[in-house]
């Protein structure tokens, strides 16, 4: 059985389901550093994205029944790999005593604007 997990609190898309309860985990999509309310991008700098992106999980695991704390293992995905000590600095503002897993890729399209998406698997 699978409900999907859906939230203001995030920017929505028409194309993916924000996040998916399955087998007593969330699966949230890949969260880009938008602003829900505005669809804008944060800001033109990583820190910026990552911040917001990280805000955007947050929101959606909360929707869930979920929190931060619960990230077992999270995918980042950057445009720019020279953009990863500034992602990384934020990363570990959030997670800076036991860290879920994680591992990243360079983003294999060019969205305008776009520096880094952010999916997660969490416990409920």
């Amino acid at each position: 059985m699978r409900n999907i997990v859906s939230t203001e609190a995030a920017p929505v898309s028409p194309y993916y389901s924000q996040a998916v309860r399955a087998v007593g985990l969330i699966f949230v999509s890949g969260q880009a550093g938008q602003d829900p309310r505005t669809g804008q991008f944060a800001g033109p700098a990583i820190r910026e994205q990552t911040h917001q992106s990280l805000m955007n999980v947050k929101a959606i695991l909360e929707a869930a029944g979920s929190s931060i704390e619960k990230i077992v293992s999270a995918t980042f995905i950057l445009r720019n790999p020279e953009d990863f000590d500034g992602m990384n600095d934020v990363w570990d503002s959030w997670f800076h005593e036991d860290p879920p897993a994680r591992q990243g890729a360079q983003l294999p399209v060019d969205v305008n604007g776009l520096l880094v998406s952010i999916a997660v698997i969490a416990v409920q």
